[in-house]
């Protein structure tokens, strides 16, 4: 019984793969906030850890000189992640929807984007990697859908086309 156990769990974490767990000694120097600055914008975003042991990604979106987003976004290692299908994030939102984002190299000009939207409790959101669809500065690209064969960049971006204030609690981001 113990051994069946034993490969029941060795096993079910063989099908897991780990982007990011967060805690208190996490180092989130691969984490940089991009806002809407770098086109003129006014947007303002913020990445820490916080006390609890979870990234908070916050700010406000300004809709001035054009603007309306803030993103963050972790440079990993290159990783292949074709034996996955589902992109899982444990997040704590503010009922507003948030963009998760992927690229399979970072030089490329295209992510592949799904949406999430989030309730205001800690809830775990689950993305489909085959649902994720080429974009690139608002457009929707006429190309396939996230490959699912390497991933080199992660991020979460809001723009909802409003001026709001937002706050997403991060624990931990994993492919299954």
């Amino acid at each position: 019984m113990r051994l069946l156990l034993f490969s029941i769990l060795l096993f079910a974490m063989a099908n897991t793969l780990t982007i990011f767990d967060f805690s208190s000694e996490s180092n989130a120097q691969n984490w940089y906030v991009v806002d809407d600055g770098v086109m003129g914008g006014r947007s303002e975003g913020n990445f820490f850890i916080g006390p609890e042991g979870h990234a908070v990604f916050e700010g406000t979106v300004s809709l001035e000189n054009n603007g309306g987003f803030s993103s963050v976004r972790y440079d990993m290692e290159s990783t292949d992640i074709s034996e996955f299908n589902t992109l899982k994030l444990k997040v704590k939102g503010d009922g507003k929807r948030y963009q998760v984002r992927a690229k399979t190299n970072r030089r490329d000009y295209q992510s592949y984007i799904a949406y999430a939207e989030t309730t205001g409790e800690w809830e775990v959101i689950e993305i489909k990697l085959s649902d994720m669809y080429p974009g690139f500065r608002g457009r929707r690209l006429r190309m396939p859908n996230y490959p699912a064969e390497e991933m080199a960049e992660f991020a979460i971006l809001i723009g909802n086309k409003k001026a709001e204030s937002f706050r997403l609690e991060i624990d931990k981001i994993w492919l299954e």
